[in-house]
């Protein structure tokens, strides 16, 4: 395969950075058709979006993954804010610069993929955005509903104390910003194994399991989500309209022992057809970042269907 074309294009007021994988020599023609992915909470372009990007480019698709505003390689102050709303309109803007590449992309054949949260952030744009012509996730998850409930977790419900401990901190930490520029954020999670208490929320450990280690490290990805992240994301709902995306075709893969599986299946019940949840036995949230075994050649077959 050859190098991906670093690329540039606006979204909001940021410049935001991609990379472009145009289809394997020798790989299937489909007529133009494109596809964007969009990296998890955390992430950056160079970790899981890059092994999805290359896994369709070699079976003819143009692939386009990219840093979220705020995060990684494009713009945008505070470093690693979580806004919702910038990141559905980045995904947006990726479809739109999809558009321009006259002569290679088909606005027509343009599908978008979503990894963690942004298997909700991509839901939400499809929702409103008849461009995305057929959208699929892995690991959807809903950073909203994470912290109105406080965690991830199936059993965790709208909890008021949560709500309110959010705002309090995301309030202080905007306070504090306001006298103090520039104070150190905190990570949201720690990945080195040896910091993680025995106790700590299992979702975590898997975390620390991929971002810590070689499989998921990266310099740009340190987890450090600035507080006032959390008042934004609290009135954020991820699958809300799900039922919009109809008629066109939604899929969502998700691992058997993902912690976050309810996400994936409750809104999969809530879309209309043609629509599919596809389970991969068991493999975790983050086992399906790098082990593209059985979603990867899912999602070629998928967009293979509805884009050509």
């Amino acid at each position: 395969m050859s190098a991906p074309t670093s690329v540039t294009f606006p979204s909001f007021a940021l410049t935001i950075s991609g990379d472009l994988y145009a289809p394997t020599a020798g790989s299937p023609d489909r007529k133009g058709a494109a596809v964007v992915v969009s990296h998890p909470m955390t992430g950056v372009k160079e970790q899981t979006s890059t092994d999805y990007a290359k896994a369709l480019a070699n079976a003819g698709f143009y692939a386009l993954a990219f840093d979220a505003g705020y995060q990684g390689q494009s713009t945008g102050e505070p470093r690693g804010l979580e806004d919702p709303h910038q990141r559905v309109e980045d995904i947006k803007a990726a479809v739109t610069y999809l558009t321009t590449l006259k002569g290679k992309v088909d606005p027509e054949r343009i599908g978008v993929v979503g990894i963690c949260a942004s298997g909700g952030y991509t839901s939400y744009a499809a929702q409103s955005d008849s461009r995305i012509k057929a959208l699929a996730t892995v690991s959807a998850a809903c950073v909203g509903r994470m912290t109105r409930n406080g965690g991830v977790h199936e059993h965790l419900k709208e909890n008021p104390d949560a709500i309110a401990g959010a705002l309090k901190f995301a309030g202080q930490w905007r306070n504090t910003q306001s006298n103090t520029p520039h104070v150190d954020v905190p990570a949201m999670f720690p990945t080195d194994p040896s910091k993680l208490p025995a106790d700590a929320d299992p979702f975590f450990k898997d975390a620390g399991a991929y971002y810590g280690t070689k499989r998921g490290h990266h310099d740009r990805s340190d987890q450090k989500v600035p507080v006032s992240s959390y008042d934004l994301m609290v009135s954020y709902d991820s699958f809300n309209f799900q039922h919009l995306i109809s008629p066109r075709p939604l899929l969502m893969i998700v691992g058997s022992e993902a912690q976050t599986l309810h996400y994936s299946r409750t809104a999969v019940e809530a879309a209309k057809e043609p629509k599919e949840l596809f389970t991969v036995q068991g493999k975790n949230h983050f086992d399906l970042y790098d082990d593209l075994t059985e979603s990867g050649p899912k999602l070629v077959e998928y967009f293979g269907r509805y884009l050509q």
